[in-house]
């Protein structure tokens, strides 16, 4: 028997998203800048609403979370050859914004979590003498922010945050996103809000939120800008600041307002689905699930667990095994990029060609399926 729903299939998007879609393309005012006096733009309506839901003063809407992060490491001060440590497991935009930002990744290893190995991560931040650690959050697991904060206090690093996977997911409480100088989430379609494209940078500086308007394409309508601070904020790198054009539109700004709304409840809908298949799981001698700690309120719109038993020769057989029963799965242990699972030795640009033995080890085996919300929470 076959599973016939798609494993790429999003929900629709909101109704109230859509009219707001279908006006602005009426109007033909779809570029963010295009208002009248004193009217906010939707873009700016978005920023405004996430910084609020966030708890930040500062944020800007972006073409991409890729881009987002690019800005966000040139606004806090990378510059070329600049060493930025990240995690060895994470998808290729974020090593790559390290690159466009003239910076060279040192890959950290990662741990059974699939966090980033704190033990590495300190041990290469004194070696390697880096200011900067870019942490993804990668496939939604939270790394132990306590000691990650204690960590970047004892090295000196300013600490951004790839939420791509985490929008709406606590440490403890705290939103993830909220511990960073910066941090830049996601709205691309498999994401917790779906525009096709997107993302956005929030940060409680002040000097950084300033240039990243700047380099976002803003040119001198910075004060056209809510979610940020006075114009006299600029004075200091609207000279200086590159123009670098990756400001998100009014079009995707629209559809996404609605589902802002509804993301707790999404979140909510998410970790039901997560749990139903975890208990299946957990069923067979075979998978092993990731376990998570007690302080991560994660968002689980995708589920990852280990086979061991299985050997690099048998993962192609599986996966192609249960694509013939509707079942879409990615490995990412394989040795070739496949999709969005390359591996960080196929990163040939990073000049660092050291073995990370826990990160080949823990992603030999390592499965990951998407969880979309219209799967159904129950067995039918």
């Amino acid at each position: 028997m076959s599973f016939k729903k798609s494993f790429t299939q999003q929900e629709a998007i909101p109704d109230e998203g859509i009219e707001a879609a279908i006006e602005i393309m009426k109007s033909g005012r779809l570029h963010r800048y295009n208002v009248n006096s004193g009217e906010k733009s939707l873009t700016d309506q978005l920023e405004l609403a996430f910084s609020q839901y966030m708890g930040v003063d500062n944020c800007l809407a972006c073409a991409s979370c890729g881009y987002a992060l690019h800005i966000a490491l040139k606004a806090l001060g990378v510059k070329e050859g600049d060493k930025v440590l990240c995690n060895a497991f994470t998808l290729a935009p974020v090593p790559g914004a390290i690159d466009n930002a003239g910076g060279v990744p040192v890959l950290v290893d990662i741990d059974k979590q699939l966090c980033i190995d704190l033990d590495d991560l300190e041990n290469k931040a004194r070696a390697s003498g880096a200011k900067y650690l870019l942490l993804s959050h990668m496939r939604g697991h939270i790394s132990d922010m306590d000691r990650i904060m204690k960590i970047c206090k004892d090295f000196n690093l300013l600490l951004i945050e790839d939420c791509a996977h985490t929008m709406g997911a606590k440490w403890n409480g705290k939103m993830s996103g909220s511990f960073g100088d910066v941090a830049c989430f996601s709205t691309q379609t498999y994401k917790h809000m779906n525009s096709g494209e997107g993302g956005l940078l929030i940060t409680p500086h002040s000097d950084v939120i300033s240039k990243a308007i700047i380099y976002s394409g803003s040119y001198m309508l910075y004060d056209k800008h809510y979610a940020a601070p006075d114009k006299q904020a600029f004075d200091a790198v609207k000279y200086t600041t590159p123009n670098y054009s990756g400001r998100m539109d009014n079009l995707r700004a629209a559809i996404l307002l609605p589902q802002l709304e509804l993301l707790d409840k999404k979140c909510t809908a998410w970790n039901d689905r997560y749990f139903a298949m975890s208990d299946i799981f957990k069923t067979s001698n075979e998978i092993v699930l990731i376990e998570r700690d007690i302080k991560e309120q994660f968002v689980a719109s995708s589920i990852q667990f280990f086979i061991p038993a299985l050997s690099p020769t048998q993962f192609p057989l599986l996966i192609q095994a249960c694509e013939a029963q509707g079942v879409s799965i990615k490995w990412f242990g394989d040795s070739e990029p496949n999709g969005y699972t390359s591996k960080y030795d196929s990163w040939h640009y990073i000049s660092d060609k050291t073995s990370l033995v826990d990160t080949e080890r823990i992603l030999a085996t390592l499965i990951d399926i998407r969880i979309p919300l219209t799967f159904t929470s129950k067995i039918v």
